[in-house]
């Protein structure tokens, strides 16, 4: 005796449900795989991320004891064109004393007269 209709349908439902409980176990498989993928990518781009940020702060920190140092060095330039600006105004001085009197003169007259016109206002 052949098998009927209804136990066909019932052989072929039966097969389908195990073929899908079969896809849903290797979904579920995969799904795990990846999650740990994940888990591991994002432990190695954590441990990445501070590494880079703990290179930055030591960078940061060689960079500001340089920058104290580069500081003096600016200030030891300014001084000695100051020093030389002064030594040039001096030996102005000395050569033409008359013009240099002049000179200073005319101009703590014109500062006296811009500060009294500025006050007046």
């Amino acid at each position: 005796m052949s098998p009927t209709n209804t136990e066909q349908l019932k052989e072929n439902l039966s097969e389908a449900g195990s073929h899908l409980k079969s896809a849903a176990s290797a979904a579920s498989e995969a799904i795990k795989g990846a999650a740990g993928a994940a888990g591991d990518e994002l432990k190695l781009g954590k441990a990445n991320v501070k590494s880079e940020l703990s290179d930055t702060a030591l960078s940061g920190l060689n960079a500001a004891e340089f920058g104290g140092a580069a500081a003096k060095e600016q200030v030891d330039v300014l001084l000695d064109k100051g020093r030389d600006l002064l030594d040039s105004a001096t030996d102005l001085i000395r050569e033409k004393p008359l013009a240099s009197f002049g000179v200073a003169f005319a101009a703590g007259w014109l500062i006296a007269k811009l500060a009294r016109s500025s006050g007046e206002k």
